[in-house]
């Protein structure tokens, strides 16, 4: 079974990003083909610093592999590394109906986020998106791809694209599996909205200590006054953040404790940041000796994509004879 995931240098990564995508691509390292990716072509449609890019796809290795990811269990790579990947893009754009789309979620959330709904300044990157999350997926034969519910439309389109294909010149692609992640709690940001690097609301998962304690001591609270009792206690953007971070008892006593009365938000936020520090302690150490050790790092990229593109090679040429290019 090859498992296929990947995650954009879009902005730091944040602990939305951790429990979402990383920890999960992580725990599956040790259950097939893990082939992970940094999605630096993707971030082009909305990220226009070059300088910021590359910082950033070199901040997600450091993270990614600081965090857990295993070299020898894991094919780990830059996507711009496997440049066939945009030319099988192409191939797939000349079968990919411009409904499927125009009904795309994504690309509609975006142009309205974006561009108060004004298609003009939308680039057609965004647009043609899932084309090119299309070719990600079925140039490495992929099998299953763990996906969100907001990534599963886009893993449709790929499986009707990949049988248009297949259709109409022949079985070329693996037809690849979605799963979905329904058992990742959404991660609240400090606002207790979806935590999102767009919405400004992350909480980091390396970021400097004071910072982030002044992060989580600002959290939003209602006016409600330390001894009366919060019997919505679970809905609390903290109690929320503390379950993802602390032993099962612990969110639980505190949470308890909250529902109760007599127990203050200042005293719940010194506690969700003292399980937060503790929680990443061993990643922030890894990652210090990764940032003295890049070499060690670009190496890990390097080979990743020399093993990546291996397989890329050999699924490009197959489209490519099945379609009369070669």
């Amino acid at each position: 079974m090859r498992i296929l995931s990947g995650i954009q240098p879009s902005g730091t990564l944040h602990i939305g990003n951790y429990f979402g995508m990383m920890r999960p691509a992580i725990e599956l390292q040790d259950q097939g083909e893990a082939y992970y990716f940094i999605a630096n072509y993707h971030s082009m449609t909305s990220l226009f610093n070059a300088d910021e890019r590359r910082r950033n796809s070199l901040d997600v290795a450091l993270d990614f592999l600081a965090c857990g990811l295993d070299p020898k269990k894991s094919v780990f790579w830059k996507q711009s590394d496997v440049p066939e990947v945009t030319e099988l893009t192409w191939l797939l754009s000349t079968l990919t109906p411009m409904g499927f789309l125009n009904r795309c979620h994504s690309y509609k959330d975006k142009t309205a986020k974006l561009a108060g709904g004004d298609e003009d300044k939308v680039n057609h990157g965004l647009f043609a998106y899932p084309v090119l999350m299309a070719a990600d997926i079925l140039i490495f034969d992929s099998n299953v791809v763990p996906v969100g519910q907001d990534q599963k439309q886009h893993l449709e389109v790929t499986r009707d694209i990949a049988n248009k294909f297949n259709n109409q010149y022949g079985e070329t692609f693996v037809i690849p599996e979605p799963r979905i992640k329904s058992n990742v709690a959404k991660v609240p940001g400090t606002d207790g909205e979806k935590m999102s690097k767009s919405y400004g609301n992350t909480i980091e998962i390396f970021g400097a200590q004071k910072p982030i304690r002044k992060r989580i001591m600002s959290l939003q609270m209602d006016s409600r006054g330390i001894d009366e009792p919060k019997p919505d206690a679970e809905k609390n953007i903290a109690i929320q953040l503390l379950k993802l971070v602390a032993p099962t008892d612990v969110a639980k006593e505190t949470e308890d404790k909250l529902r109760a009365g007599g127990f203050g938000y200042g005293d719940l936020k010194k506690c969700l940041f003292e399980h937060y520090w503790n929680y990443f302690e061993e990643p922030r150490k890894k990652r210090e000796e990764l940032v003295n050790n890049l070499d060690y790092v670009n190496q890990v990229l390097k080979e990743g994509a020399e093993k990546a593109r291996a397989v890329a090679t050999g699924v490009l040429q197959r489209a490519k004879k099945a379609s009369g290019l070669d």
